[in-house]
C-alpha cells in the first residue's frame, strides 16, 4: 500500500506531466496549422561582394538585430559563394579604419581570416560565403536570409537592373537591343530557371528612374514581369521624377493604365527596398528606408513569394498596417492602420478611372477617389474605377529620408481588376 504522501506526489507528477503533454500537443498543433502573420524583408541589398562597403554578416546581422524577418543580399551579378579574398586597401576605401575591428568585436578573431602583412599591399582578408555565414544569424521562425542577385544589364545606353531573389545560381545579363528587349530577356532567364529548377523565384524591376532609364511604357509592355520597386532608398534614383519625368509613382499608375485597358493583363505590384550600400554612417544608401509587409503563415523563401505572388503584401517607408484585405463580393478594400501616440495618418484610395468615349486619359490616370484621417478607413469601388490601391502617410518625416521633406508612407496592391473584358470598356 502506497503511502500518502507517495501517493500525493504521484498525482502531482501526473498532472504536471498531463499538463507538459498537453502543452507540447498544443505547440505542435500551432506549428502544424499556424496563422497567416505579417513577417518585415528587404529585398535589395549590397555588400563588400560587389559595390557595398561592409561584410554581408555584418549587414544580415543589422536586420536581424532591428526586428527583420528575413533578407535577400543581392550583389550585382554574383551570389556570394565560393571563395574569394579581398584586399584590405579595397575594402578600406570603401569603408573606414574601423571596419575590421568592428567585424572581430562582432563576430570573434577566430572568424575572420586574414592574410599577409597589415598595410601592406597583399592584406587580404576572406569574404566569407552565404552558406558559411548564414549559420551564424539566421534563427528559424524569426530571420531568414535569402539568396539573390541584381541583375545589372544595360541597353541603348542605359542601365536595366531586375532582381532575382532565391536563387539556386547565377544568372548573367542577357543584354538586347532595346530597354525593353533586356526587361524580356532578362526576365525569360528568371522564369526559365524557376522552372528548370522548381524552386519559387521572385523577378522584380529595380529603380526605373535611376539615369531615368525605363520608362512607364517599358513597366506596361513586359506583361510577364509583375513587380517593381515603388520605392527605393538610394537618394539617386530620382525618385520623385522632374519637370520631364514623371514620380516612380505616377509611372506604376501609367504603366497599370496600360495593362488593364490595351494590354488587359494584370497590374504592376509595388515593393519598396533600401538598395543599401552605405553601413558605417556616410551619406548614400544607408539600411532602414524602405522594406515589405508580407502576409504568410511560413517563414521560408517559397511561402513568402507564394504570398507576394498572390498580392498579399504591402510596401513600407514606415507604416505600419495591421490589416489590409480586400472583398470580392462587396469590392471594398479595408486597411487597419498600428497607428503610433501623437501621429496623424492620412490615406489617399488612389484609382484609374475607366475610359470615357473610348479613352482613358492623363486625367483620369492614378485619380485620388476618395481620403480619409480615419485609423481603420475603406474604400468601396463604384463600378467606374480599373482598379483601387491605397498610400498611407504618415505626420511623421522618414528616420532617414531619400529626399527632401519625405513622410513615413505605405503603399497597397492594386485590387479590384479582376473583371470581364467587357467590364473594361
Amino acid at each position: 500500500m502506497l503511502k500518502p504522501w507517495i501517493s500525493l506526489s504521484l498525482f502531482c507528477v501526473s498532472l504536471l506531466c498531463g499538463a507538459t503533454m498537453l502543452h507540447a500537443q498544443g505547440q505542435e498543433s500551432s506549428h502544424a496549422n499556424p496563422e497567416p502573420r505579417w513577417w518585415k524583408g528587404n529585398l535589395h541589398t549590397h555588400s563588400l561582394w560587389s559595390d557595398g562597403d561592409q561584410f554581408p554578416e555584418m549587414i544580415s546581422d543589422w536586420y536581424r538585430q532591428r526586428d527583420y524577418n528575413f533578407l535577400a543580399l543581392t550583389d550585382h551579378n554574383v551570389l556570394s559563394e565560393g571563395m574569394r579574398w579581398m584586399p584590405m586597401s579595397t575594402v578600406l576605401a570603401r569603408a573606414d579604419e574601423g571596419i575590421l575591428d568592428r567585424y572581430r568585436q562582432r563576430f570573434g578573431d577566430a572568424w575572420v581570416e586574414t592574410q599577409g602583412e597589415p598595410g601592406s599591399k597583399n592584406h587580404e582578408v576572406r569574404l566569407k560565403p552565404l552558406d558559411e555565414f548564414r549559420y551564424l544569424v539566421e534563427q528559424a521562425g524569426k530571420f531568414i536570409l535569402i539568396p539573390a542577385e541584381e541583375i545589372s544589364d544595360s541597353a541603348e545606353g542605359k542601365p536595366v537592373h531586375i532582381n532575382a531573389t532565391n536563387l539556386a545560381e547565377v544568372l548573367k545579363p542577357m543584354g538586347g537591343d532595346t530597354v525593353r528587349q533586356a526587361i524580356e530577356n532578362n526576365l525569360r532567364a528568371i522564369l526559365e530557371h524557376e522552372k528548370q529548377h522548381g524552386r519559387q523565384v521572385l523577378p522584380h524591376v529595380n529603380h526605373p528612374n535611376f539615369h531615368y532609364a525605363i520608362t512607364a511604357e517599358d513597366l506596361a509592355a513586359v506583361v510577364s514581369e509583375r513587380f517593381f520597386e515603388v520605392y527605393n532608398g538610394h537618394p539617386g534614383v530620382n525618385q520623385l521624377g522632374d519637370d520631364d519625368h514623371p514620380s516612380i509613382e505616377r509611372m506604376w499608375d501609367i504603366a497599370n493604365a496600360i495593362r488593364r485597358t490595351s494590354l488587359n493583363v494584370p497590374p504592376l505590384m509595388g515593393i519598396a527596398t533600401d538598395d543599401s550600400h552605405e553601413y558605417h554612417g556616410k551619406a548614400g544608401s544607408r539600411p532602414g528606408r524602405g522594406w515589405v509587409m508580407v502576409r504568410s503563415k511560413y517563414l521560408t523563401p517559397e511561402h513568402l513569394i507564394r504570398a507576394m505572388k498572390r498580392g498579399d503584401f504591402y510596401a513600407s517607408s514606415g507604416v505600419t498596417l495591421v490589416d489590409v484585405g480586400f472583398s470580392e463580393a462587396s469590392r471594398t478594400l479595408s486597411l487597419e492602420i498600428a497607428a503610433e501616440p501623437d501621429t496623424t495618418y492620412q490615406t489617399q484610395f488612389v484609382a484609374t478611372l475607366k475610359a470615357k468615349d473610348g479613352v482613358v486619359d492623363e486625367h483620369r490616370i492614378g485619380v485620388v477617389v476618395a481620403t480619409s484621417d480615419e485609423p481603420a478607413p475603406e474604400y468601396t469601388l463604384t463600378g467606374k474605377e480599373l482598379y483601387v490601391r491605397a498610400v498611407i502617410t504618415s505626420s511623421k518625416p522618414h528616420t532617414d529620408p531619400s529626399f527632401k521633406n519625405q513622410k513615413q508612407q505605405a503603399w497597397t496592391q492594386p485590387v479590384g481588376w479582376k473583371q470581364s473584358e467587357s467590364d473594361l470598356d
